[in-house]
């Protein structure tokens, strides 16, 4: 086995705050992000932190009508600060943080709470034209164009079927202007993959327990590996690079986790790093190792991914409530914030992180 320097997990800075923590996210472009949830009255916060005589510091604070469940750059232009957001009452928003967060854009997106929110096309990552994905309690999962009032495509429940909860949703294979991928999570473990070219199916499946958090390892490439963690301790890695006609991509499972996985999260420095977190407030940085033969012929003669391995490279507790959210800075190797239920914002320092 490859014996690799064991990266080190530190808590650079954290400061607690006097709301309910839901997302975070870097601010393209500089050392500053933000945090959103919701207070106890229920009105929605937009935050800004910056880091200031080495200490985590407030520097803007807005306030919405409505609590905010989730939030993304990913669908912002590299030149502006165009945060779109999904709240409690099924909104979606993108708020201008130069202009004090003064929405540019609001439609009524879903009926009850937006869960889950994706982007690709903004900051330069993917091609084509800049969308969002959201998903909802009422079990739709929505493709917006920000230029649209409509949405440009959209997955919903069969009518008679039950709905189920959209908890996490991702876009990936946005490589060129005409590809475009769709995954979403629901609460009961179906994982369904929309194909944007096609406006069809792809493909789906079933973890057996709700799915928290899907990642593809990149979004601006042909799919590769996608993850999906789940609330009872597991997460999958399926191999994308090959679909099999009938049995869909080859994957691993690991448990190793002992509660609820939140997020998973991709290292944008090397996409074979990535973390995930868990309901005991841990912290686990996991690194992909693929196999010698990628493929393997099955038995009716197609394709399909032989499963790489995992090589767990470093666990941490650093909080003693679930971490909900994480996110590394992608101009920054090692560097990372993240949010927990003790209502705490934690800028951590990972270091050794170089692997190869």
């Amino acid at each position: 086995m490859e014996k690799l320097s064991k990266p080190q997990i530190i808590i650079h800075r954290e400061k607690p705050v006097d709301y309910q923590l839901k997302d975070c996210q870097w601010i393209h472009n500089t050392a500053k992000y933000i945090a959103v949830g919701g207070k106890p009255n229920l009105k929605g916060v937009i935050n800004i932190y910056g880091l200031d005589d080495n200490e985590i510091q407030t520097i803007q604070e807005y306030e919405k009508p409505v609590a905010i469940e989730c939030a993304t750059f990913q669908a912002s232009l590299s030149n502006k600060r165009h945060l779109a957001v999904g709240n409690y009452k099924g909104d979606l928003e993108i708020v201008d943080l130069e202009y004090s967060a003064k929405a540019i854009y609001s439609i009524k997106a879903h009926q009850g709470l937006i869960y889950c929110i994706d982007g690709v096309g903004g900051l330069g990552v993917g091609c084509g034209a800049p969308e969002l994905v959201t998903g909802g309690k009422d079990g739709s999962v929505k493709i917006w164009d920000p230029r649209e009032k409509l949405p440009v495509a959209k997955m919903e429940t069969a009518v008679g079927a039950k709905k189920r909860d959209c908890w996490a949703v991702a876009f990936g294979n946005s490589y060129n202007s005409e590809e475009r991928i769709v995954c979403a999570g629901y609460d009961n473990g179906d994982i369904k993959m929309l194909d944007l070219k096609a406006m069809a199916l792809r493909w789906e499946t079933n973890v057996s327990n709700g799915v928290c958090s899907l990642e593809f390892d990149r979004r601006d490439i042909k799919m590769n590996k996608l993850i999906a963690t789940t609330i009872e301790s597991h997460f999958y890695v399926f191999d994308t690079k090959v679909q099999h006609p009938t049995k869909g991509f080859g994957y691993i499972k690991n448990n190793l986790h002992k509660h609820t996985i939140w997020t998973v999260r991709h290292l944008p420095q090397n996409r074979e790093i990535f973390t995930t977190t868990g309901g005991n407030g841990s912290i686990y940085i996991w690194k992909y190792k693929y196999p010698e033969e990628r493929y393997k012929t099955e038995s009716d003669g197609d394709l399909i991914t032989n499963p790489g391995k995992l090589q767990l490279i470093q666990n941490q507790l650093i909080s003693t409530q679930p971490i909900n959210n994480f996110r590394w800075c992608p101009s920054k190797l090692g560097l990372a914030i993240c949010t927990s239920f003790d209502q705490n914002i934690r800028l951590l320092i990972t270091t050794k992180l170089n692997l190869h």
